[in-house]
């Protein structure tokens, strides 16, 4: 069939148009993708694949250029014909749920998967695998979906005039945006309207997802992330909204923090974490608060969870425990809560909801740096650099490490180095490969498990980086003088 018509029998097969809309849905396609060349034939089926022979047909009729962000662009206009309106999307959205949450939610994730928003064959080059670990499997991704920019691409962005619009990323108006060469494609981006409190919330899927049904809420004001009574509230909220979604946010200070700061957002999604799989080490209770669980999980990172049945008195005691890590010091262990003036306390939180109840995971965090570490003491160390210098945020305080594309193949040549093949080992990573190959009984049959598991130790090491109680027994010993310095029932 020809390529024009096929893709317009997919859009009729996939949407609200009908067969009386053929002629219009093909002359807009045309004018599109340009009028040359339109004999062109096919028997591809899937929406996505049929777009991507469309971009080709448009770069041969000169319609767009080579570079892949101006693809993007005419590729997310040619799947917004696809997608309802926002207001016909937000109408379905909440009619379905009354009825059937889960149904809601599931089409949702799948439409935004059918008009390739979510980019599920560029997310199937990540490369995936989880390694053992004191505090069970831990899950590694080395990013490789989002494709690198062209050098002749940002040199010919420079030349786009500046714009501040849309002021970010996360900003509702991206919501049909156009793109250009310096900002990515919205076209096809849809958002679910929603109320938090009595604040307006939006709900999307994050394009280049790391885990099952990775979904972003964001406000729909451009304020900045405040972790407040407000933030316990909201992600409480989300969960007893979206059944088996867990919700998150970032910290809201520097280096502790996610990669955007500027916008309030949590991030959420259909996957159990190796933290929320952790094993309690202490339970307890907070003095005024006996219907709330309180456990001190076995994890690198120092959390708190909250358990319970009691949404408000759930966050009540959240903010309390926020509010007193805000100003605790402990300089035995080098816990600094300010340095003249300037905060270094705040807490990454985690809810969901399981067996009735809800769990609220406080995760806390210090930003402080020393002339030893200027990066942040609680932040991964130099010499872990070589595989994980970023910040550590949300998703790997979980357990998931979000590793940068480089490793693929620096990963490849540190195999070869141990099995003493012919390499171009980087040099950053001698010192770690020798010390493998002085531990391990390194074999062309085992090499690459043997890497990935030393992976993972690097990153057992990174999250104990980012832990501001260790885990030895004068770590400990700190960690449980701050739970009773907020007030406890009997003893730890």
């Amino acid at each position: 069939m020809k390529l024009i018509d096929q893709f317009v029998n997919v859009i009729i097969a996939q949407s609200d148009f009908r067969e009386e809309d053929t002629y219009y849905l093909r002359n807009r396609i045309l004018a599109l993708v340009g009028e040359g060349n339109n004999e062109t034939e096919t028997k591809e089926k899937d929406a996505v694949l049929l777009k991507e022979e469309l971009l080709d047909l448009a770069q041969k009729n000169g319609k767009i250029g080579g570079f892949v962000e101006e693809r993007d662009c005419l590729g997310a206009e040619l799947m917004n014909v696809i997608t309802p309106a926002p207001s016909h999307l937000n109408q379905l959205f909440w009619s379905t749920y009354a009825s059937c949450p889960e149904k809601a939610i599931s089409d949702f994730y799948h439409l935004s998967q059918l008009n390739d928003y979510i980019k599920v064959s560029a997310i199937a080059k990540n490369i995936a695998f989880k390694t053992p670990s004191p505090y069970g499997d831990l899950e590694i991704t080395i990013n490789l979906s989002k494709p690198e920019k062209d050098p002749k691409a940002i040199a010919a962005a420079k030349l786009v005039k500046s714009s501040s619009y849309p002021l970010c990323q996360l900003c509702m108006e991206n919501e049909g945006y156009q793109g250009r060469l310096d900002y990515p494609a919205r076209a096809n981006h849809r958002i679910i309207r929603l109320t938090l409190g009595e604040d307006p919330w939006g709900f999307q899927y994050s394009p280049y997802a790391y885990f099952n049904e990775h979904c972003i809420f964001l406000d729909q004001k451009h304020v900045p992330m405040v972790i407040s009574q407000k933030t316990f509230d909201q992600l409480l909220e989300i969960v007893a909204t979206f059944p088996g979604y867990f919700a998150g946010s970032n910290a809201d200070l520097p280096i502790v923090g996610g990669s955007i700061l500027s916008h309030n957002h949590y991030q959420g999604g259909r996957h159990d974490f190796p933290m929320a799989l952790a094993k309690a080490e202490t339970q307890f209770y907070f003095r005024g608060f006996l219907e709330i669980e309180a456990e001190l999980l076995k994890w690198p990172m120092s959390v708190i969870r909250l358990r319970g049945e009691n949404r408000e008195k759930m966050s009540q005691l959240a903010e309390l425990i926020r509010k007193s890590w805000r100003n605790y010091s402990d300089q035995s262990v080098d816990i600094i809560a300010h340095t003249e003036g300037v905060p270094h306390h705040t807490v990454t939180p985690i809810a969901r909801k399981r067996h009735g109840k809800f769990e609220l995971d406080i995760v806390l965090r210090d930003n402080h740096t020393t002339p030893e570490y200027p990066d942040g003491v609680y932040h991964p160390h130099k010499e872990l650099h070589h595989i994980k210098k970023e910040n550590i945020g949300l998703i790997e305080v979980m357990g998931l490490a979000i590793l940068p594309p480089r490793l693929k193949d620096e990963l490849l040549e540190v195999e070869k180095y141990l099995l003493g093949e012919y390499n171009n080992i980087a040099d950053y990573h001698k010192v770690w490969a020798d010390q493998i190959k002085e531990h391990r009984d390194v074999k062309s049959s085992t090499v690459h498990r043997i890497v990935q598991e030393e992976v993972g130790k690097v990153f057992v090491r990174v999250l104990e980086d980012a832990g501001v109680y260790k885990q030895n027994r004068e770590g400990k010993l700190a960690f449980k003088r701050f739970v009773e310095s907020i007030g406890i029932e009997g003893e730890l």
